[in-house]
């Protein structure tokens, strides 16, 4: 299968790179000059609990797209949420026709975004559940060591060979797996989205912090909850959050079973290597970030729906407080979510 990966960050990277030496056809396409350029002199160094690894890819800038003469199999749509539109567009301008399938790899629940462009017939879904870093140009760090590491599934829950063939390929990154339920997991992707990435971003906590230290553990909690409250008011069977039952993070936001679902948590950072959420990333690079995708989706939604999501809108408004590269991490910036909580 020849794969092109539109977005080499540091997922895009992990993934590129270790499918690239295993033996795939894989381009990879980015839009920061100097990561491409680094791998392209140096080759894409890869470290962390995947290995250390130097590894000869293909890597495109947008601009070089159009030199592409043979078209992908498969396009993974590997960019940040606000980018999506355009990236689709340019992977299916180079997609293997009619046969060709388009990848969601991202976080937050973009696939109807991506159907819009590519038709629906032609996306799948993939829900990502490795961590990883990116740094510097030229080198990825996956911080996970998760037993699983892809999600894989057709929008309407069908059991398809196709799906079946990419979740074959992503055995060769991480294991994976093939879902009948893929909104069910990115409902349960996007809970963890919305607790670790927006609180590692305000206080500068890691992936391991925020789930282990008691006050921002109690506000993802709380986060969780609304999102597993909205995901069901949708008709969608949310999956374990942190290999914990959905309905456990409801009830622990309503105080039952509280101090079990915290130990939980705590318990499951053993799985990470001093990871920073991709939000946190974001935040200390001066990007943009996705919280409007992901905490705001999340209220939109459960406006719509009837669901009321107070902490999840107080994260929305205290990341509209500062402009794009403004915001500094402190824990500090965390007070206004913990009068809110439960006394």
């Amino acid at each position: 299968m020849r794969i092109g990966i539109v977005g080499a960050g540091a997922i895009g990277s992990i993934v590129g790179g270790l499918l690239t030496k295993a033996g795939h056809d894989v381009t990879l396409i980015d839009q920061w000059p100097e990561h491409v350029e680094t791998m392209r002199a140096q080759g894409l160094r890869l470290s962390g609990t995947c290995g250390d690894h130097a590894i000869s890819v293909t890597a495109l800038h947008i601009h070089e797209a159009q030199s592409i003469r043979e078209p992908f199999e498969a396009v993974f749509i590997a960019v940040k949420s606000y980018d999506t539109e355009w990236a689709t567009a340019l992977g299916l301008a180079y997609l293997r026709r009619p046969a060709g399938v388009v990848v969601v790899f991202q976080n937050g629940i973009n696939d109807e975004r991506v159907a819009a462009i590519a038709g629906r017939e032609r996306t799948l879904g993939c829900v990502i559940t490795i961590g990883a870093g990116r740094y510097e140009p030229g080198h990825a760090m996956r911080t996970d060591s998760g037993k699983l590491g892809f999600k894989i599934g057709e929008l309407d829950g069908r059991d398809t060979e196709r799906a079946r063939e990419l979740v074959r390929i992503m055995n060769d990154v991480a294991p994976a797996t093939l879902t009948t339920n893929l909104w069910g997991e990115r409902w349960s992707k996007l809970a963890i989205n919305c607790m670790a990435n927006p609180l590692a971003g305000l206080s500068g906590l890691g992936s391991a912090e925020v789930r282990s230290q008691p006050v921002p553990r109690r506000i993802a909690i709380q986060l969780a909850a609304e999102v597993v409250t909205v995901g069901r008011a949708y008709g969608h069977e949310v999956e374990p959050i942190f290999g914990i039952e959905a309905q456990r993070m409801v009830d622990a936001a309503e105080g039952r079973g509280l101090a079990e679902v915290e130990a939980d948590m705590a318990a499951g950072t053993k799985f990470l290597a001093g990871g920073r959420p991709s939000l946190l990333q974001d935040v200390l690079k001066g990007r943009r970030t996705e919280v409007d995708y992901l905490n705001g989706y999340v209220a939109a939604e459960g406006r719509k729906a009837g669901v009321k999501t107070p902490f999840n809108d107080a994260i929305v408004a205290l990341f509209g407080r500062y402009g794009v590269g403004t915001l500094k991490p402190d824990p500090k910036n965390l007070d206004p979510l913990v009068r809110m909580l439960p006394r």
